[in-house]
């Protein structure tokens, strides 16, 4: 086995020549099944800002086929802080807590995927594979809420990487996060598709009866077999509308999420997957359309030729109409629901589908007057 490294890969093939590597260009860079076996991504490609693109061939001396199947491992992220600000005026929180970097369900289109090029890592199966953890996420949230000047807001979990992909099982980092949050009074609004959020319910049990959380699931389709292909480690739909269930039960708000919304592939499901939600007793619904920035466009283009060929040009005419006649329009107020007649139509069908199945009667708005600074190590009591 060799590899072939270039800084930049030449468009045009070359024959290859006998006892040679073929051309960059000529390579396949899909990894084989069988060492991605369960992971979303097909390709493992070197992060935009590496100088050298790294492809494995075979070279004739030695087969691919010795190379070991991608597994799971875990480092550690050294942060020094936890909330992360923003100041995007098309989402409705302005920080947020991401436990991990990297995300083992695999999710093809995760839009989150290009971050892992800032560590040097591929947005392919790296970003799946390759994950880090932040254990010290409790105290140093801990220790940011006890900051003088700290003014509460809604914090959000979950809208990067999920904070319940199953290495959570093992670390329980938001578990310990939620412990800190729930301590101090402090609202939370939870995004995920792990079935797991259901161990908590006792401590979001707690915090709902003061209004400081709610949860979102996203359920993207009812498909077993689309979800298994385009979400391979993520929860199957039926077990995230028993979360649901689960959750709404206990008394906490929740949300189901039709999202991402994929013209051709799963837009036919938005009333059935809203039907679904209300019948579990959610009372919130959101959508929100593919989006492909960066490396993103090219992993879902890779996946969608090996899993639904047929479907590739319908599917990419349909995500240009409504990005304005590009892959992706970052635009800000249009990103998340695109523009043109075939956007209108997913958000009048989704509009009329919560209508007719009673959700998003009423908002959830949560409080910040529970609020309490936590005590930091050795600050001494007040007198009064």
């Amino acid at each position: 086995m060799n590899r072939s490294a270039a800084r930049k890969p030449s468009p045009a093939a070359v024959p290859p020549q006998q006892g040679r590597p073929p051309a960059f260009a000529e390579i396949d860079i899909a990894i084989e099944a069988e060492r991605r076996r369960g992971r979303g991504a097909q390709s493992n490609a070197s992060g935009r800002y590496e100088a050298e693109a790294r492809v494995a061939f075979d070279d004739g001396w030695q087969s691919l086929d010795d190379l070991p199947p991608f597994k799971t491992t875990v480092g550690i992220d050294t942060a020094r802080k936890v909330i992360t600000r923003n100041d995007s005026p098309d989402i409705g929180f302005d920080r947020s807590i991401n436990p991990y970097r990297g995300c083992e369900h695999g999710c093809v289109y995760c839009f989150a995927r290009p971050t892992h090029a800032y560590l040097g890592l591929s947005p392919g199966l790296d970003f799946e594979s390759r994950l880090f953890m932040k254990p010290e996420a409790p105290e140093l949230l801990e220790k940011e809420l006890s900051a003088p000047g700290y003014t509460p807001k809604v914090i959000a979990i979950g809208t990067n990487t999920d904070p319940y992909q199953p290495i959570e099982r093992r670390h329980q980092i938001m578990r310990g996060i939620l412990e800190v949050l729930e301590r101090a009074g402090h609202p939370v609004g939870i995004v995920t598709k792990s079935a797991l959020v259901m161990r908590d319910i006792d401590i979001l049990a707690r915090m709902a009866e003061r209004n400081l959380v709610k949860v979102a699931l996203s359920v993207t389709t009812l498909d077993h077999h689309l979800a298994r292909a385009m979400e391979p480690r993520a929860a199957t739909p039926a077990r995230r509308l028993e979360a649901l269930r689960q959750l709404s039960a206990a008394g906490i708000p929740t949300t189901a999420m039709v999202a991402p919304i994929i013209p051709a592939l799963n837009d036919c499901e938005i009333e059935r997957i809203l039907d679904a939600a209300a019948h579990a007793g959610v009372g919130g619904a959101g959508y929100v359309l593919l989006r492909l920035p960066l490396e993103v466009r090219d992993l879902f283009r890779e996946w969608l030729l090996a899993n639904y060929p047929d479907r590739y040009r319908h599917v990419f005419t349909l995500i240009r109409d409504m990005r304005g006649g590009r892959d992706y329009d970052s635009q800000w107020g249009t990103r998340m629901k695109g523009t043109g007649p075939m956007a209108w139509m997913i958000g009048r069908r989704f509009e009329v589908g919560c209508e007719k199945y009673g959700l998003n009667q009423k908002r959830v708005r949560l409080t910040t007057e529970h609020f309490r600074p936590p005590r930091s190590c050795g600050e001494q009591l007040s007198l009064f």
